[in-house]
């Protein structure tokens, strides 16, 4: 310990960045910015400088797509494409993409820039243990500029996925026309730390050297996962985690504030639909009466394990179709807290956010209550293909009568 009146000087943790200057010769750091250029055109594009898979495109590559001999693989997400929301679950280490069939016009695999064909090879490669896949490399854009963030090196396929879920060709509709395209389900590896060395192994041709990942190593080989998972050091989420951050995303959690304005106790209906959506073994749900619902909205079950021997674990749900602004507070929480029967979890599903007095005592009291806030009901109704808030509208007039 110091002495009396002396003062110790901690080193404050910043992000690292890379200039744009620097890129052709920069190792890939995970989380790490990359500068792009300044000059207003497309050589200030930083991924191009890193690696050899041009400026343009979500989905970029190096090598002969037919026959096969991609070297490595680019995925770059902008964060706005509300319509196909790539994500990556930084707690577990999965990241979720969309091919680039985004609109109608093309089948499945005749995308100017062959991104699904290079999925539907690649995926199909991992499934082969003595075939060779190229590695990917995961960025986002940061909303500056041109710069970059490196989120990863990434493989196919997931740990936790059977490996016919892994890459699944979904339709959408959109202008009345049906369309198809791929999301595909990757594990970023745990490697903090990709070295130049390896990269320009990677373009000489060559990735089973000394300067390979360990992580990319044991899947190479022995398709092995090791995934970079990064638990929460705070276990509950502010205000901007639980809500959207794009417009677009905004007005769908206003639109079905709107629609159930007059009739609240209504969105009770759309709370559990929204649940199975997140939840897909949820059963047996029951709606309370209003006047006898005890601080609970719905009850039912959820089936847990294999169908062979499943275990049903009760729950409480509770539903508060609250505007934006309006959060969910300590009186709203302990209500549904205090209904909890034994070996029973609770659900609050909310249009809105829950406070951070509320949200967390519920995480530090280890009450086993979901919550299900604004942020995470659009994550769901993107994934059932409702992308826009008059999609969104069309739902709810159909499926909830007022």
């Amino acid at each position: 310990m110091g002495a009396a009146g002396s003062s110790r000087q901690f080193p404050v943790m910043t992000t690292p960045t890379i200039e744009f200057d620097n890129l052709a010769t920069a190792d890939l750091r995970v989380d790490a910015v990359y500068k792009g250029g300044r000059k207003g055109n497309a050589g200030d594009d930083p991924i191009a400088k890193l690696l050899p898979v041009g400026n343009q495109g979500g989905l970029r590559h190096k090598g002969s797509v037919t026959p096969f001999a991609v070297q490595m693989v680019v995925l770059y997400s902008s964060g706005h494409d509300t319509d196909w929301p790539d994500f990556l679950d930084t707690h577990t280490g999965r990241f979720v993409d969309f091919g680039d069939n985004k609109t109608p016009g093309n089948e499945l695999h005749a995308t100017p820039r062959k991104g699904n064909q290079i999925l539907k090879s690649v995926f199909d490669r991992a499934r082969d243990p003595e075939a060779d896949v190229p590695p990917f490399f995961l960025f986002e854009k940061t909303g500056d500029g041109r710069d970059v963030r490196f989120r990863g090196l990434a493989v196919p396929g997931n740990p936790h996925l059977a490996s016919d879920s892994d890459l699944v060709a979904i339709w959408r509709t959109t202008k009345g026309e049906r369309f198809q395209n791929y999301r595909a389900v990757f594990t970023v590896l745990d490697v903090g730390l990709v070295p130049r060395e390896w990269l320009n192994d990677l373009v000489a041709g060559e990735w089973n050297t000394a300067n390979c990942p360990t992580a990319w190593f044991e899947w190479a080989i022995h398709r092995r996962y090791r995934p970079l998972e990064a638990p929460r050091t705070v276990t509950y989420r502010t205000r901007e985690e639980q809500l959207p951050a794009d417009d677009e995303s905004l007005e769908i959690l206003r639109t079905i504030h709107r629609y159930f304005a007059d009739t609240p106790t209504a969105f009770e209906a759309c709370a559990v639909a929204i649940w199975r959506m997140i939840e897909l073994s949820v059963q047996d749900v029951t709606i309370t009466q209003a006047s006898v619902d005890g601080g609970r909205d719905a009850i039912g079950r959820h089936a847990l394990g294999p169908k062979s021997d499943r275990v049903v674990v009760d729950f409480a749900l509770e539903a508060k179709c609250y505007a934006i602004d309006n959060s969910v507070g300590v009186k709203e929480v302990s209500r549904l807290i205090s209904r909890l029967f034994h070996r029973q979890y609770g659900v609050l599903v909310t249009t809105s956010y829950v406070g951070r007095q509320p949200y967390k005592e519920i995480r530090q009291d280890g009450h086993p209550v979901v919550i299900v806030s604004g942020v995470d009901i659009v994550e769901a109704l993107h994934g059932a293909g409702m992308t826009s808030a008059a999609a969104v509208e069309a739902w709810l007039v159909r499926e909830f009568k007022l």
